[in-house]
């Protein structure tokens, strides 16, 4: 029983189906399990047993009645703290939200409840998503479970790190500019960022609103695909939703076989294999461009001419959005408000909500909201917000004319394995680079996906090893097909059954 925690989701629900376990057997291996790793690993920002006890003696109720009930009934899962949870505290991991509660539940959080999930906790994160690492985190540093010296990715590190340390079944996370993909990549597991608006981001804390997409961590492709269908689809409270199609993801991933292959147009984008891709990471992504080659793919050279500029693109409207905003965190109606020292005067309304800013916010945020809020300023607004608006209609219209040539685009996901703990934290420029190869994908609104493809070595520690990720990308709304392929892969690779942490 204290190995269930180590099984994928499909695994669970189906002994779950044949009354094998329970609900609660499930549970009790993950509560011991995080007993036992977690202190190391510190993925969640806090737990919650009780509750989860009570969603699997729910769920344990729900399957013994003989009815149909969804896939992810009695599966415990984690969410990034960036998701609202209605009675529980959400703090984006940031102090200018220590002890918020939240008043509603978001969409994503309604439909798990409505699928009888078991929520175990929140995870930690870069601080309102402004990350690649999960040290920008007010509160702690994730560890990567493959080396503990090393960062997870961000900003859904925690997210990330809960799936890779078997200290969840998935998570959900968010994904602005590979905050899904990226810790995916540095974990070893399968990071999916859908179309942008397939998935409501109501009560989702916004940090880019025409960025931000809500994402999967998994342990496997086909748990993904469960995940993606519990909780895709149009939402009246979301205007940036649509009335997607939304397909039967699990079933159509359990029937994909190698026959997809015959013919398909593999786009391999020369940009994404310059100088700054470790050679290491580039071998592993050769390797299945030579595999799918085999399977009958035909290999695509394409062009996207103008990703290089897209850091410099992503950067400017994200922090713009993210001054807007962030404007609302006064630390009057609620949130950190700045409690005067003895013998201290509060000058004014603004000099209370700079003092609570100032005391609430990590400088990373600090960074991006000036940078932001420069950028829309007056005398700058052209140069910089406006021109990033024009170069990213041109990076829409780049994979555009990519997809007019290949039915897919695959390439690494992060230029290189996970980094060590504090090595670029002083280098705010060589962190935004860590998202060089998934920010495109946001800014073009595309689905995107990352797959454990193979490891290297660890080079701090010989008997080691760090994982590689390898990214597709594809069309708008074909997630079908991007998870199909991705399963073909996966099978073929036998990731999970090789590594071992």
């Amino acid at each position: 029983m204290d190995d269930l925690c180590r099984l994928t989701i499909s695994e669970l629900a189906g002994l779950l189906k044949k009354r094998e376990v329970k609900s609660t057997d499930i549970l009790n291996s993950y509560i011991k399990r995080i007993e036992s790793v977690e202190p190391e690993i510190s993925a969640y920002l806090y737990n919650d047993f009780e509750e989860a006890e009570r969603n699997a003696e729910a769920a344990d109720k729900i399957v013994s009645s003989g009815s149909d009930y969804p896939v992810l009934t009695g599966i415990p899962l984690s969410i990034k703290d960036i998701f609202l949870i209605k009675g529980k505290k959400t703090t984006c991991a940031s102090k200018i939200l220590d002890n918020f509660i939240s008043p509603y539940d978001s969409t994503v959080v309604r439909k798990l409840k409505e699928n009888n999930y078991v929520f175990l906790g929140k995870t930690n994160l870069d601080e309102f998503a402004m990350g690649s690492s999960t040290e920008n985190s007010a509160y702690k540093i994730t560890k990567n479970p493959y080396d503990l010296n090393r960062v997870p990715g961000g900003s859904s590190g925690g997210s990330a790190a809960s799936v890779a340390a078997d200290l969840c079944a998935g998570s959900f996370g968010t994904d602005t500019g590979g905050s899904v993909r990226q810790p995916a990549a540095l974990c070893g597991v399968v990071g999916l960022k859908p179309t942008y608006g397939l998935i409501s981001r109501y009560g989702i804390i916004a940090f880019s609103s025409s960025l931000d997409q809500a994402g999967i961590l998994s342990k496997d492709v086909t748990d993904a695909a469960v995940m993606l269908e519990a909780v895709a689809g149009f939402d009246e409270k979301d205007q940036t939703t649509r009335k997607f199609n939304i397909k039967k993801y699990a079933e159509i991933v359990k029937k994909a076989d190698k026959s997809i292959l015959k013919g398909l147009n593999v786009g391999i984008p020369a940009e994404f294999f310059s100088d700054g891709l470790d050679p290491e990471i580039n071998s592993k992504v050769s390797e299945i461009k030579v595999l799918l080659k085999d399977l009958g793919a035909n290999i695509v050279d394409i062009s996207l001419p103008d990703t290089k500029y897209s850091v410099s693109a992503y950067y400017i409207t994200a922090t713009s959005e993210a001054s807007s905003n962030l404007e609302r965190y006064d630390g009057i109606r609620y949130g950190y408000r700045y409690n005067r020292k003895d013998g201290e005067t509060i000058q004014s309304l603004d000099d209370l909500y700079r003092k609570s800013r100032e005391a609430g916010f990590g400088n990373e945020v600090k960074r991006r909201i000036i940078l932001g809020t420069f950028a829309l300023s007056a005398g700058y607004y052209d140069a910089y917000y406006k021109k990033a608006s024009l170069v990213r209609k041109l990076i829409i219209k780049n994979y555009k004319d990519a997809f007019a040539k290949a039915d897919i685009i695959i390439g690494p996901t992060s230029p290189t394995p996970a980094f060590l703990i504090g090595e670029k934290t002083a280098d705010p420029l060589s962190m935004y680079l860590s998202d060089i190869y998934t920010i495109s994908v946001n800014l073009a609104y595309l689905p995107g996906l990352s797959i454990p493809v193979g490891a290297v070595k660890n080079p701090t520690k010989p008997d080691g090893v760090l994982p590689v990720g390898l990214q597709i990308i594809s069309p708008w709304a074909t997630e079908d097909m991007l998870l199909s392929v991705a399963k073909i892969i996966e099978d073929e690779v036998k990731f999970r059954e090789k590594i071992k942490k």
